[in-house]
């Protein structure tokens, strides 16, 4: 009798380790998704103020948007956290004492997490920089 309770024992342990194995993978997965969410808003955060400040920085509109779209295409070129960053840049008030805009929209890569129906996330981020007064020339390049 002693015997058949070893051996009922062991089949139990076996039965939670194959019910319990999927929602640990799940979990594990569901963490990988989170933690993608949160490192995807950093990183277009950061690339939407790098890019603000180094178009402020530039003495043409032309140079402005040119220096605001190498430093968003630097900064995010992670394809499993961002994929196909979209660069919105408002250069209306581009003169000596204004401002630049500049609006980063990400969508968040569901690569490698799709088993957990994770939905489409898209982080959309607007920096600003003000332009020198001193530094800024609207005319000729």
């Amino acid at each position: 009798m002693g015997a058949v309770r070893s051996r009922d024992r062991g089949s139990a342990d076996v039965l939670a380790l194959v019910l319990l194995a999927p929602v640990a993978v799940g979990l594990a997965v569901l963490v990988v998704f989170l933690g993608r969410q949160v490192d995807a808003r950093a990183q277009v955060q950061t690339a939407a103020e790098s890019a603000a400040q180094a178009a402020a920085l530039q003495r043409t509109p032309v140079a402005a948007e040119r220096a605001a779209l190498d430093v968003v295409a630097a900064m995010l070129v992670d394809r499993d956290t961002c994929d196909g960053p979209v660069v919105g840049i408002d250069l209306s008030r581009f003169a000596p004492g204004g401002v630049v805009a500049v609006t980063v929209e990400c969508p968040v890569s569901r690569r490698g997490v799709e088993m957990i129906g994770a939905p489409a996330v898209a982080h959309s981020v607007t920096a600003t920089a003000a332009v020198d007064r001193f530094r800024a020339n609207v005319g000729p390049p």
